[in-house]
């Protein structure tokens, strides 16, 4: 049987093709004029006895933007950030108490480019060893681990559709249990499965 970190490492080496919240909707575009803001979010994989598994967080329903959905630990790159690295390990550590020294990070997956007008760079890293996770209050609900197995089929995901500023928009979800996860998230995992599958 290939060992995860195996697997993972093999995947981020195979060809992957771009990735965005377009994908699925060639009509809908951002203004040309409007330069996507850059941010950066982790992929946390933990390496546990029990298998594999992917750390999410639910956003806080009180957030302005997307509410109460789940997501990378991550976001905007600051001036202060000496690289998107950095910053999706210095939001990890922020929003679920995940110490940088912890993470292995293994590579990246394509720039993903949002409707919201984010760019967003993700790592994959590798946790090892117990892991308490410690949700920044006011921004993260809950911080939940899924089955790497689970995000890493494609047949778990589907493609489903609502209307978004008065259009028709579709988009990827690959739920599990009481978590809907949707939109950016669910789109880079499914460029992640497909290479993990090739």
């Amino acid at each position: 049987m290939i060992d995860v970190e195996d697997a993972l490492r093999a995947a981020l080496v195979r060809p992957a093709g771009p990735s965005s919240d377009f994908d699925l909707n060639p009509g809908i575009r951002p203004p040309a004029d409007k330069p996507l803001r850059p941010a950066a979010v982790l992929v946390p994989v933990w390496l546990r006895p029990e298998g594999a598994g992917l750390i999410l967080t639910k956003r806080s329903s009180h957030l302005k933007h997307h509410p109460g959905q789940i997501a990378f630990p991550g976001g905007k790159v600051d001036p202060t950030d000496a690289s998107p690295e950095a910053a999706a390990l210095r939001e990890s550590r922020e929003e679920i108490g995940l110490d940088p020294s912890r993470v292995e990070i293994l590579g990246t997956l394509p720039v993903h480019e949002t409707v919201t007008g984010f760019a967003i760079t993700p790592f994959v890293g590798l946790i090892r060893g117990p892991f308490t996770p410690v949700p920044e209050a006011g921004e993260v609900d809950e911080v939940f681990t899924v089955p790497l197995s689970h995000v890493l089929t494609p047949a778990r995901f589907a493609i489903e559709r609502r209307r978004w500023m008065g259009v028709w928009r579709r988009y990827y979800a690959v739920p599990h249990g009481p978590y809907y996860i949707w939109g950016a998230t669910a789109r880079i995992l499914r460029g992640l499965a497909d290479r993990a599958q090739a």
